[in-house]
This record gives structure tokens, sequence and C-alpha cells, in this order.
């Protein structure tokens, strides 16, 4: 099933229903929005060649015109190729190049300027081009028709990885895949109503876009913010304004909110639920944003392979104080989503006794088809049917999975394994402390040292020393940074996660300056 039927079927059923807003203003019913994306993919076969299985690359930012695209592109049977916004035009060209697009949608039209900025037989048109408004305009009513039917195996999503070890890889996500994952959202993260509105204030490119499908199939309001990004009194005001106010965030963007609420009193009404993931969320953060909105948040663990569908904790288990492990259960990720089966196991793939780390591995329907011409790397990471995930974690005796570090992030001091997040929950419950972020080192006797860099709360900071002594409090001694590195912020990709790599290659220069 092709699921942009989804759509079709919404605006058959609700036609007037609210479908689309700019900030506080409606630019479309579901009537609409599903009429102008069969009108944008009519448009695509007719001028542009586009036919079932072509790629179209997507390469803008947050705004009205990118459901309209996506849909429009699903409808007629392509595959879209949504691409970070934030990404230099040279990388998305690398992109756009190896899932050999035929067209690519850009902001403005104008993104490739020399022929060397993109292989030549991909064509760029505008997001908001006049020739699709005119075609939507002319384009009889009565010729309106349903989405061309697909296979569950067909690929709707190619997705590329954010490529921090190498080139970015294409994960192939099917309809099936994306179907199960919108069906499994009800089920194992959150209620979906018609009454929802659904902000975009992470990158529609990423897992905030592919929270769409399950909005559309309730038939709720889609929002897309007017700095078409993450601004904490915006999404303030559209909550008031709006109500039911439900959007995905990584935990850096949560903790912004908590600071506007802290410098303003707000306390998130009109905000119903906040979806986090995407990044680690320390104990104490998670506490504290709890302290200040109440129980408005729901936890998510997946990866582009198995599209936001690993593990989930709806609000009520996130929120819950109760439980006699109600604090260990917070801090992780949650149990297996309803679509997959979960274990944590040892190099052969043997399941580790419960509560011993190891690799988390993933079998279910939201699994990827594979990555897009790259059979080697497919067959390394789908072994007998199970994705292996590269993340390092432990499994409680309830189901509770929490997790320690990527495999290649986790530092070998000494022989010993020691995983950054555990350390970085130790820092970061100092009160001083507002970020921080551990690698490790290389160090000639020990293999590899400890190092953090350390972001401050505005107004307050304190010494080496006092860090020590702090982290002696709070972990084994031989865990603790042997070097910590003050910063006025960490770098941060377009989605918040902290790019490690970026604080290596800093190392690096600052070792050889030396």
């Amino acid at each position: 099933m092709n699921l942009a039927t989804w759509l079709h079927q919404t605006g058959l059923v609700r036609p007037s229903a609210p479908a689309i807003r700019f900030g506080e203003t409606l630019c479309a019913d579901y009537r609409q929005f599903a009429f102008r994306s069969w009108a944008v993919g009519q448009h695509l076969k007719d001028r542009y060649g586009i036919r079932r299985g072509d790629r179209v690359a997507l390469f803008a930012k947050n705004c009205v015109e990118y459901l309209e695209m996506l849909y429009g592109v699903l409808w007629i049977g392509a595959i879209i190729v949504p691409i970070n916004n934030k990404l230099h035009p040279r990388e998305a060209a690398w992109i756009i190049e190896n899932s050999d697009a035929k067209l690519v949608i850009t902001e403005t039209g104008e993104i490739y300027t020399s022929p060397t900025d993109l292989d030549t037989q991909c064509l760029e048109v505008g997001i908001r081009a006049a020739e699709f408004q005119t075609f939507a305009k002319a384009a009889p009513v009565a010729d309106y028709a349903a989405p061309t039917e697909m296979a569950d195996d067909d690929v709707a999503w190619l997705f590329y990885t954010s490529g921090t070890t190498g080139r970015p890889k294409g994960v192939m996500a099917t309809h099936k895949n994306l179907r199960m994952m919108a069906t499994s959202y009800a089920l194992d993260v959150d209620t979906v109503s018609s009454a929802d509105h659904s902000l975009y204030a992470a990158p529609m490119s990423h897992g905030a876009g592919l929270y769409n499908f399950q909005f559309v199939r309730a038939g709720a309001c889609h929002v897309i913010p007017e700095s078409k990004g993450f601004d904490a009194a915006e999404i303030q005001h559209l909550a008031d304004r709006l109500g039911n106010l439900v959007f995905f965030a990584a935990p850096t963007m949560i903790m912004r909110l908590v600071k506007y609420a802290e410098q303003t009193g707000d306390r998130g009404d009109g905000i119903r639920t906040i979806v986090y993931g995407g990044g680690p969320m320390y104990a104490a953060d998670i506490n504290k944003a709890l302290a200040t909105f109440g129980p408005k948040f729901a936890h998510i663990y997946g990866q582009g392979e198995s599209p936001m569908t690993i593990t989930a904790m709806r609000r009520d288990l996130v929120a819950d104080t109760r439980h006699p492990n109600a604090e260990r259960r917070r801090a992780s990720t949650g149990i297996a989503q309803s679509c997959v089966e979960v274990r944590v196991v040892d190099e052969f793939l043997t399941d580790k006794p419960v509560g011993e780390v190891g690799e988390v591995i993933v079998r279910g329907d939201t699994v990827m088809k594979g990555y897009w011409k790259n059979a080697k790397a497919t067959s390394e990471t789908i072994v007998d049917g199970w994705l292996r995930t590269g993340d390092l974690g432990a499994m409680d005796a309830d189901g509770f999975l929490t997790l320690t570090d990527r495999s290649k992030d986790v530092i070998i001091s000494g022989g010993t394994n020691i995983y950054p997040r555990e350390v970085e929950e130790a820092i970061l419950t100092n009160d001083k402390v507002f970020e921080v972020s551990v690698i490790g080192c290389p160090h000639p006797e020990w293999g590899e040292e400890v190092v953090a860099f350390v972001v401050f709360n505005e107004g307050q900071e304190c010494g080496t020393n006092e860090l020590d002594d702090w982290c002696k409090s709070q972990i084994a001694s031989f865990k603790k940074p042997k070097r910590y590195v003050f910063v006025p912020e960490l770098p941060k990709n377009s989605y918040g996660k902290v790019l490690k790599t970026s604080l290596r290659e800093r190392l690096a220069v600052s070792e050889e300056g030396l």
C-alpha cells in the first residue's frame, strides 16, 4: 500500500479539517492538501518525466510546501530523498548523485550555479516555483485520482545517515517500514487525535518529518513555525494560541525550553506532548524538565535503519515516581516497541545476561530494506535478519534498555572499558555545569585517557580540582577525566547531536600545537 493513500483517504473523509498552518495562519484544509499533493505528482510526471521508483531529492528548510512535495513524490510511486537543509551544497550534491536523483527540489531553485556543483543529469526546481502553483490551479478536479499502488517492499524514503565515520549511507525505508513505524507510535509512544497540532520545530528531513504520517492519518493539523525552526518563545506562543501542541525534539531543544521557562515563568501550557530522542537525555536534565513542565514527555530510541522504532517510553513511564526502579527506568530508553524484537548480545550475537553491557540488535517490520547501492555494508549491518545498531547497552529484568554509548565511542584505558555517558551523567549532576561531552584521547601508556569538554551555566564556573573532587564523589576514580576543556558551547549538527568527531579533531589540533 502506498503511504500517500492515508492522505487521500483523510482528504475524502475530513475534507474541511485544518491541515497545514504557517504559524497561526491556516494554509490548507485536507481537501486542498490532498489535491495539491496529487497535482504536484502529476506535474512531476508531465514536466520532468518522474516515474515509479525514480528518486526526487528535497533540499529545503521546513515550510508549508515541504509536505505537499513529499506527498506529491510518494503519490506517483517515486522515492523521496530528504536532505538536511544545513548541509553545504557540495555535500548535498554528493547525496543527490549517489541516489541517482532525476530532480532536486531546493529552496530557491538556484542552489547549483556551476556545472561542477551537481551532476548535469539532475534537474533543479524551486520549492515555491510558480509552475507548481499554476499546475495545481489549472488541473481539473475531475482528473484527481488515488495514489499509485505500491508493494510493501517498495522503497518510499531514501534517508542518508549523518556520515560521522565516512560518506553517508542511503537507508532504504519501504512503505511498510514507515507504515509500521506510524502505527506503532499510537501503541508505544503517544495517542494521536484529530485535535492535535503537530509542530515541526526540528528538521523535516529527519525524525520530525517522519512523524507526519500518523497525524495525516488522524486528520490532525500540521504546524510550520514562522521561524522554520526551533524558537522557545515562538513555541510557547503557538501552544497558547493553538493548544494540543505535539512535537519531536532533541534533548538540547528541551533544555532550551526549560531555560526559557525559567526566564519567563511559562510552564508549557498548551503543549500536550514532547517526544524526545536523537541523542542522550541525561537523568538530571529530564528530571528538571519534568519539574518544570510536568508529565508531558515521551521518549523514543531509534536509528535511520529502524526509523524511530527500537524502544520507547510513554509519558506515564517517564513521569513515574512510584515504582522502586523509577529513576533507573527514566534514565533508560524504555522497552521494545510493539513492531520489533530487541536483544543485547556479545560479538557472536549470543544474548548477554541481564544487566550486562553488549551490542543492541533489532529485528522487525521497521528494519530497513538495506543500504542503497551498498550490499557490503548491508550484509555487515543486517545479520540473519537482525540489525546491528552499533550501540551499546544493557537490558534489565523488566525489559528496559539503558544505553551506554556507541561502540566506537567507548574509551579503553589501561585495558578497562569506560563509557562516556556514565562520566557525562556524573559531571552533569554539578549545578554549575550546563553541558558536557566526554571523549577518549590517545595516551602512550594507558592507550586512551578521558577528556571532558565542559560548558558552564551562565555566570558560573569552577576549576579542574573542583570538578575532579565532584567526579570522585560520583564515580570510580579511574573513570574521571584526566583533562577538562572549558568551552562556550559544544559543536552540534542541525538535530542537536554533539559532534564528537569535531571534538576529537579539535583535540588533535591542540596536541599538535604543544
